[in-house]
This record gives C-alpha cells, sequence and structure tokens, in this order.
C-alpha cells in the first residue's frame, strides 16, 4: 500500500515528549548510558505523527525523535470537532478503544493516548486503553486506531456508491 506523503515543513508543527527512558548496553569494560527519546508531533488540524530517537544526551535525542515523527505523520479524518466511528487499534499487547463523543465532551483518555488525539486536533473524543499501559505500545495502538478511521465518503467511493445511499 502506498503512504501518502505529508511535508512537514509546510505546517505549524508542535510536538509534545511522552516519555524519555535511560537505556543502558553492558559492555566488557562498564556499562553504556544512553537516552531514548518518544515524542508527538502534530498541526491539530488532522495529521499527527510519532517518532522515537535515542542518543548520548537527551536534546539530542528529542531532536531524533522528532524529526522521526515527521517523517510519519499520517492524516486523520475528523467530523466537526470528534471523529466519524468507534475504532480499535492494537499493536503489541497494547489495545485503544476510541470513540466518537459530542461537543463540548473534551479529550477524556489518560496520558499518552490524550497527547496522540489532542495533537490531531481532536475535540470531542473518548479513548479507553485495554491490555498493556506501555507509553509505546499505547502511542502506536492509537496511531493504528487513527489510520484505520473512515469517513463516509471514503467508504461511499470505495463500494463505489453515492453517500446518500449509504445513509438510507
Amino acid at each position: 500500500m502506498a503512504r501518502n506523503f505529508i511535508d512537514a515543513r509546510q505546517l505549524d508543527m508542535k510536538e509534545k515528549v511522552i516519555e524519555i527512558r535511560r537505556v543502558t548496553k553492558v559492555v566488557k569494560g562498564g556499562r553504556n548510558f544512553r537516552f531514548a527519546a518518544l515524542v508527538v508531533v502534530g498541526d491539530e488540524n488532522g495529521k499527527v505523527g510519532m517518532g522515537t530517537g535515542k542518543a548520548m544526551e537527551v536534546p539530542e535525542a528529542i531532536r531524533k525523535a522528532i524529526e522521526d515523527a515527521k517523517r510519519n505523520l499520517i492524516e486523520v479524518p475528523i467530523v466537526g470537532t470528534t471523529i466519524p466511528h468507534d475504532v480499535v487499534g492494537h499493536f503489541g499487547a497494547g489495545k485503544v478503544l476510541i470513540m466518537p463523543a459530542r461537543e463540548g465532551t473534551g479529550v477524556i483518555s489518560g496520558g499518552p493516548v490524550r497527547a496522540v488525539l489532542e495533537l490531531a486536533g481532536l475535540k470531542d473524543v473518548r479513548a479507553k486503553s485495554l491490555g498493556s499501559n506501555n507509553s509505546r505500545n499505547m502511542v502506536n495502538a492509537t496511531m493504528d486506531g487513527l489510520k484505520q478511521l473512515k469517513t463516509v465518503e471514503q467508504i461511499a467511493t470505495l463500494r463505489g456508491k453515492k453517500v446518500e445511499d449509504l445513509l438510507g
């Protein structure tokens, strides 16, 4: 499946650091410490991406993660201020259930999932983490769920019908 390329240089991106972790590699001479960063970027208007970076120092790891996130942007279909339908995203042992909500509800979600949904530009949405609560798994499962979303227009063109025929 061909990826839609989104040029991040033309967008006003905001970034949010989800996690910084110190990782260790034990070698003959002792331990090598590095820092791994998990970052989410988004324009708060339907485009969001997630990336990871690892380096000897925290700022360099964050910079690498931001570059990676900008390379992995996806388009999120937004209907009003919410999503078109319920969806379950999977990644590893992590599952995230994302549900549309009425206007004025706000983003009801926890931790890493909230950051992804807010940077995607969703204002009214509910989410529930099922399974793993590992930050990376939750962010990846949320991204998977957002990739699965389709609007009524997209489904109509896939089926070769008009939108009115689908809605009845």
